[in-house]
């Protein structure tokens, strides 16, 4: 029966389109990706007069038609479009209403919803009333009662019209003030009866007056590439100022910073002006924008203000939208138009519109340019994994021609996307399609994180029937981080596909820096070096730490090499299992202050110090390098990973190392 409903819709379609458009013959397979509708939901109103009439009104995301079953025995149902309603009077009792809901294509949701008809007064109704943790000046409400079908929410605003909302007995609604502050409101809970039950209360409005999440992290750059005032992710001019005393008037007590779950945010309160005092005059003529985050509930718009030792300060305003952080990036140009001299700016001059109104709170201040050098960032077996040249090889699910949505933040390019309703996960996805091969083990790596807590499908799988796949559910924060994915398989093809299915549940989800690679996972610990020497060690003394430096807030192993001798005279290795005959892919970051070669690889801890190798050529730029290396004719439960750097004179920075079996 579906089937031929199907059919049917199609048909319409093509004969619409065909009536429209009669010059070319048109492909209608697009149809096939569309999504089922999501969000079934019906409302009811029920008229007070003893009656039982209801009207009923079905709504969903991406539906097109309705069948309404009343649930009352009557066999045949309603067929509605989108926006219409249908009335129908019950008696008194019980009913579970069907609503089917069509997309386009013919595809349907259905959802069986309960309603109540009664013709006595609703009792024991019970009011539930919230602040909302993340909206301004929103109330949440939901009820209960019984013999009620339907309640209405009666904001008590003076000059609002009232009901505000209505919503059935039993599910929640939402609505936001104006302005915060105590109203009478008043819910009304309504059945089949003339009598109505209502319950009143004087409830407090509140405004979040400071951020609850933090602002967007930035992203990772040279040091060469950014100039940090107040930032937790590069590393700071040495001292500054964030609140010196320049005799401002109106502000705050209670100006200082925030310590938001560990992230410390400047406040500004009573904002008149306040200003950055820098440890030293800063040389800003190579950098392209000055960067800065700004929450605000209530100050419209910031002036910012570069302050030169030679030549005054020049002002650029920015307009603020409220209750949300408001990433702002002003050119350097717009200074030196004015004539501003930015090779000595000492300090940051900070006014809100208003004189000593408003509060500001600001993070992550800095002076960037784009990337000096293209990215090294290391993808694997992908293309365009770090998403800097845009939509090229991502893809909306299996479409070629249907490109994945990226966006642009801080000169960092990543995918994002907003989902705004909760429904199947492959509705809202992102793919690359890429050989695997059965049999195969994977590791995949990604960035993600969101604007709320919700969770995400990941993992490699077929691009057609039968759609197998190996994925994992990944549940995100506000805060970026690196997962990993071990990934078997049992499955392949050459135009398998990397994948996200991300439309299971509402909010935003950005991914970056996706990696996809030929075996199990990392076998080393420590591999980035966060926990200093842990498991590193010089030579293959266990009781000699391997050196390790923290630049810009990332730690990594540094030496400084002075005079070339033997390779092994300069030496950093973790100790593992290395199983003799198997195959294995070692990858790591490397960079030196000349070019350099070392020596890197897989081998022994002691006689005969077997050991498969290669020679490694650096430079002065960042770069990942992968090795492949075969474990032929040794192995032992303390070999080790080997890196020999004595050959030549120069410095040599390792970081993100790597060992998987192939």
């Amino acid at each position: 029966m579906m089937k031929k409903i199907k059919t049917v819709y199609r048909l319409i379609i093509a004969l619409i389109i065909f009536s429209a458009c009669t010059d070319d013959l048109r492909d209608f397979s697009y149809l096939e990706n569309i999504a089922p509708p999501s969000n079934v939901y019906a409302a009811y109103q029920i008229t007070q007069d003893n009656t039982g009439l209801v009207a009923i009104t079905p709504s969903a995301d991406g539906a097109t038609f309705f069948d309404i079953f009343f649930g009352d025995g009557t066999a045949d149902s309603a067929k509605l479009k989108s926006g219409e309603n249908v009335k129908n009077t019950y008696g008194e009792g019980t009913y579970q209403v069907k609503i089917i809901a069509y997309n386009i294509n013919g595809d349907s949701t259905e959802k069986t919803q309960q309603l109540i008809v009664s013709f006595k007064a609703p009792e024991n109704l019970v009011v539930v009333i919230e602040n909302d943790a993340a909206v301004s000046k929103q109330v949440n409400v939901n009820t209960t009662a019984n013999f009620a079908t339907i309640y209405e929410f009666h904001s008590g605003e003076t000059g609002v019209s009232q009901p505000v909302a209505t919503a059935n007995i039993g599910e929640g609604l939402s609505y936001q003030y104006q302005d915060a502050g105590i109203y009478s409101v008043k819910i009304i809970a309504k059945g089949g009866a003339i009598a109505t039950t209502e319950y009143t209360v004087d409830f407090e409005v509140t405004a979040i007056l400071a951020p609850v999440v933090s602002a967007e992290a930035p992203p990772t750059r040279n040091d060469s590439d950014v100039i940090s005032i107040y930032s937790d992710s590069y590393t700071n001019v040495s001292g500054t100022d964030t609140f010196p005393d320049w005799g401002q008037g109106g502000q705050g007590s209670s100006w200082g910073s925030i310590d938001l779950n560990g992230d410390q945010i400047l406040q500004y309160t009573n904002l008149s002006y306040q200003g950055i005092n820098f440890g030293s005059a800063q040389d800003v003529s190579s950098m392209e924008y000055i960067h800065l985050d700004v929450w605000t509930a209530d100050v419209a718009r910031i002036e910012t203000s570069l302050i030169s030792v030679s030549n005054g300060e020049k002002p650029v305003w920015v307009s603020l939208t409220p209750n949300a952080w408001n990433s702002i990036d002003i050119p350097i140009a717009a200074f030196t138009d004015q004539g501003l001299t930015v090779a000595d700016i000492y300090q940051l001059k900070f006014v809100g519109d208003a004189w000593a109104a408003g509060t500001a709170f600001i993070d992550n201040i800095y002076f960037y340019k784009e990337p000096s050098s293209t990215s090294n960032f290391d993808d694997g077996l992908l293309n365009n994994g770090d998403f800097e040249s845009g939509s090229d090889s991502w893809i909306v699910g299996v479409d070629d021609n249907a490109p994945a949505p990226v966006v642009t933040s801080s000169g960092n390019t990543y995918y994002s996307i907003a989902v705004a309703n909760a429904g199947n996960p492959w509705d809202v996805n992102v793919s690359q399609k890429v050989e695997i091969i059965d049999g195969n083990t994977y590791t995949l790596t990604f960035d993600a994180w969101s604007d709320t807590n919700r969770s995400i499908i990941a993992g490699i799988g077929l691009s057609g029937g039968p759609w197998s796949s190996s994925t994992e559910t990944i549940d995100l924060t506000t805060t970026r981080t690196t997962y990993t994915l071990v990934l078997p398989t049992g499955f392949g093809a050459a135009d398998a596909r990397v994948l996200f299915d991300l439309g299971a549940a509402a909010g935003a989800v950005n991914i970056d820096n996706v990696s996809l690679r030929v075996g199990n996972g990392n076998l080393l610990t420590n591999g980035d070096f966060e926990n200093g020497s842990e498991s590193w060690i010089v030579g293959v003394d266990d009781n000699a730490p391997a050196p390790v430096v923290t630049s810009s807030g990332n730690a990594h192993y540094y030496v400084s090499v002075a005079n070339a001798g033997n390779p092994w005279d300069v030496n950093v290795s973790q100790k593992v299992e290395i199983i003799e005959d198997n195959t294995y892919t070692l990858i790591f970051d490397a960079w030196s202050d000349t070019n350099r070669s070392i020596i890197a690889g897989i081998g022994l801890s002691g006689g005969p110090w077997s050991s498969t190798v290669e020679s490694v050529d650096i430079n002065t730029t960042r770069t990942t390098y992968t090795l492949t290396l075969a474990a032929t004719g040794f192995g032992a439960a303390d070999a080790r990973v080997i890196f020999d750097l004595g050959a030549n004179a120069g410095s040599v920075n390792i970081d993100n190392v790597s060992l998987s079996i192939n």
